[in-house]
């Protein structure tokens, strides 16, 4: 059962910005990229579900909310949220996140998303880099757990062709493929939960990712971006 309970006491990420502003969004990437979408009968038309994508470039999060014909909420950090830009993010539904603790406003704005129905996005790696989810934090397992809503994979490819920076962006007009996988189903687990339970539910969403990272090059027959140094 989904403890409502836990997170009711704050009123969520707006899901009326989110709705509102992904027509624009994704006018912009189509128009700046070719995106190919691959699997996308995979994302639900309804209900929660968790896209859980590899992390390569700083377009991953607009590319993402731009494609997805759902609104989507992404977890982002909240470096991002400074100034005119947070405030942007902020209307469209985007939830910042503080990396360097347990962020428990950010668990709660997942929660509440997942709750409504709704699509929420998240980076399990953590920060930019190859994107072949040789790390995977245990956020995607733990919400997954208390909700029981499914996992997505989604693999981009082409989002970052430099070694140069995960700020560089594609060319223009190139080819980007976004590469969706079967969904990982979860039965919720009741509070009180063991770390043990999350961690290794964890270890299993993080081999499914990284078989489907496997599926994903082999099934566009393109490669990860080059190596660079990771983005703190």
């Amino acid at each position: 059962m989904v403890e409502q309970s836990f997170w009711r006491d704050v009123p969520g990420p707006s899901a009326r910005g989110a709705r509102l502003f992904r027509p624009v969004a994704s006018a912009v990437v189509r128009t700046a990229w070719r995106v190919r979408l691959h699997g996308y009968e995979m994302v639900p038309r309804r209900g929660p579900v968790i896209l859980a994508a590899n992390h390569t470039s700083i377009l991953d999060g607009p590319l993402l909310y731009g494609a997805v014909r759902r609104p989507v909420h992404a977890l982002t950090k909240r470096e991002m949220f400074r100034g005119p830009l947070g405030w942007g993010l902020r209307a469209i539904g985007q939830i910042p996140i503080d990396r360097s603790c347990y962020d428990l406003r950010a668990v709660k704005d997942c929660l509440m998303v997942l709750s409504r129905g709704d699509v929420l996005a998240i980076y399990p790696e953590g920060t930019r880099g190859v994107g072949d989810f040789t790390v995977v934090r245990p956020g995607v397992a733990y919400l997954a757990l208390v909700t029981g809503a499914p996992v997505v994979p989604v693999v981009g490819l082409g989002v970052r062709t430099s070694a140069a920076s995960t700020s560089s962006l594609p060319r223009l007009r190139g080819n980007i493929d976004l590469v969706f996988g079967e969904p990982i189903e979860t039965m919720p687990v009741s509070w009180p939960r063991r770390r043990h339970v999350v961690r290794e539910h964890a270890a299993f969403i993080g081999e499914q990712l990284r078989k489907h990272v496997q599926y994903a090059l082999e099934h566009t027959r393109r490669d990860l971006p080059p190596t660079v140094q990771p983005v703190p």
